[in-house]
């Protein structure tokens, strides 16, 4: 079976967004043209309390895109995004969420970040992704949203380790940084991913 992971695709990261991606509406139509051709369609949602790590608000000392560590991990600071109940965490509300089964909230930990869709980025809690596509006979993954370069392409690369079969949506997905997202486009069709443009 053949599932369609629709991956943060919320206010936040479009334009007018508190961190926004160039063009990262244009998924949004791109997305829908597909969206009902699926068994299966699963969306992820970035989730954050306030006081979140991730937050350089949270860090005064810091600025926002600065590195820092943070539980032994590499840590972007971010501006304050998806912030639970607000309007910049809702869904676009031009994406047709109607065939959407299930919705997968990460980031509520506050000491960790959460790019991935399986996982917190200290690979210590799961999501209950995996499980729930399992569950549901879902062997074959196809990933779409924002941002491309960040959350899509770590929430990838822990399907290959959990031994999906994954393919990457291009058009219906934006990055942060275009140069980052070329490279890992390369990467990502070398070890076998369904690139499809």
């Amino acid at each position: 079976m053949k599932a369609l992971i629709i991956v943060d695709v919320q206010n936040d990261f479009v334009p007018g967004g508190a961190l926004e991606i160039a063009g990262g509406d244009r998924v949004v139509p791109e997305i829908n043209t597909v969206v009902n051709t699926f068994d299966l369609v699963v969306a992820t949602q970035d989730w954050h309390p306030p006081d979140h790590k991730s937050f350089a608000s949270n860090h005064p000392e810091n600025n926002v895109f600065d590195t820092i560590k943070i539980q032994g991990l590499d840590q972007v600071l971010w501006p304050d995004h998806c912030v639970q109940g607000t309007v910049g965490a809702e869904f676009h509300a031009g994406l047709n969420m109607n065939p959407v089964e299930a919705i997968f909230r990460k980031g509520m930990d506050p000491g960790v970040d959460s790019y991935s869709g399986f996982f917190d980025n200290g690979r210590k809690i799961s999501t209950g992704l995996a499980g729930y596509l399992r569950e549901k006979g879902a062997r074959e993954l196809l990933f779409c949203g924002l941002a491309g370069d960040i959350c899509v392409y770590y929430t990838i690369q822990d399907a290959l380790k959990e031994g999906f079969k994954a393919g990457l949506l291009v058009k219906a997905a934006r990055p942060l940084d275009v140069k980052t997202f070329d490279q890992q486009i390369s990467n990502l069709k070398s070890t076998g991913v369904n690139i499809i443009e």
